[in-house]
């Protein structure tokens, strides 16, 4: 018979909550997780197989409850005996339309995440943000810890509502709470292929033609999970730390990408002229048709923005090394080509 889990995670299913869960599950912690269908274990366990031959012993580690953050009643169970908590669920979109929603699982469901936590004394808890609740000031060279939230230059739904969240963190804080916050760049990694950033991927796969010169900060989803670990086992209580390997151009990846699964490399360079043209077109496109727009205006100007991000606290506080954006794409090249 396991023994009770002490440690929760949110976001299980997703990309960073199953590499999480697989190396919490490798040094033999026992896990509550959170999950919402069952089809979306099946990734989780494929992202498992990744790290090990016995996965399915691996998998076992972690106690799959089926219960929502937005859902206060199926929520306050699961805090039970728990003394971690790993906050990575969050709702990712860029369509105006999942405003409200997004809204509701990202700053409600983490107020509730953060008032049971002290409900139930839990005695740490980790918060999964992003960069895009830094301060993007055109006018500066590079951003830290110390460039936060204004508004005037983060004003679209997901940054908000991921701010909304840290505010809660940040309350919790105060009410005595111990807590630390990760802000990784846009994470890479294996599992998940048809969603996010695994799209990268499948779509070189296909034959993906079109870049951006755009430049943004890009981080491997085992030194997130590896990162947030570390954090939670150390002394380091109620700071923020940016998650970011390197800063580099849309168009090294998406090449790098496709030179590692053996594709061709992206030829057709897209201009903010062409992208303003793709966003409005598929706009119009997802009114008529009723599906989702697979382009939207902001991340259309997000693929030109150029923003470079430093990670210099956590690699000083924690001695923390980043692995190389190649090593990051080799591996999971080699994942996705299984």
């Amino acid at each position: 018979m396991h023994p009770k889990p002490n440690i929760l995670v949110t976001g299980g299913t997703g990309l960073v909550g199953s590499h999480l869960l697989a190396q919490l599950s490798l040094q033999g912690n026992q896990v509550r997780a959170l999950y919402r269908n069952v089809a979306s274990l099946e990734a989780t366990k494929q992202v498992f197989s990744y790290y090990s031959d016995d996965f399915q012993n691996l998998f076992k580690n972690v106690t799959w409850v089926q219960a929502d953050i937005t859902d206060l009643p199926a929520l306050t169970p699961c805090f039970e005996g728990i003394k971690q908590v790993y906050h990575c669920a969050a709702m990712v979109s860029f369509k105006k339309s999942d405003y409200e929603t997004m809204r509701k699982t990202n700053i409600e469901g983490t107020a509730h995440m953060v008032n049971l936590a002290l409900d139930f004394q839990v005695e740490k808890f980790c918060y999964v943000s992003s960069i895009a609740t830094m301060d993007k000031n055109p006018n500066i060279d590079s951003i830290d810890e110390q460039n936060e939230w204004n508004p005037e230059h983060n004003n679209y739904g997901y940054a908000i509502t991921k701010y909304g969240g840290e505010m809660e963190v940040w309350r919790g804080s105060q009410e005595g709470l111990k807590v630390v916050i990760v802000n990784p760049g846009v994470i890479l990694g294996s599992g998940f292929w048809e969603h996010n950033t695994g799209k990268f991927f499948s779509n070189a796969a296909k034959g993906f033609k079109y870049y951006t010169l755009g430049e943004t900060g890009f981080v491997g989803v085992n030194d997130v999970a590896k990162a947030m670990i570390q954090l939670m086992a150390s002394n380091l209580v109620n700071e923020r730390y940016i998650l970011v390997s390197e800063n580099k151009s849309f168009q090294y990846i998406l090449s790098s990408i496709a030179q590692a699964i053996g594709a061709h490399v992206p030829q057709v360079k897209i201009t903010p002229f062409w992208s303003e043209v793709a966003w409005r077109m598929a706009a119009v496109y997802s009114f008529f048709s009723g599906k989702s727009a697979l382009i939207t205006k902001q991340s259309a100007r997000a693929s030109h923005q150029k923003f470079t991000y430093l990670s210099q606290k956590i690699k000083v506080q924690l001695g923390f090394e980043f692995e190389s954006l190649e090593q990051t794409i080799q591996r999971s090249a080699k994942d996705f080509l299984k």
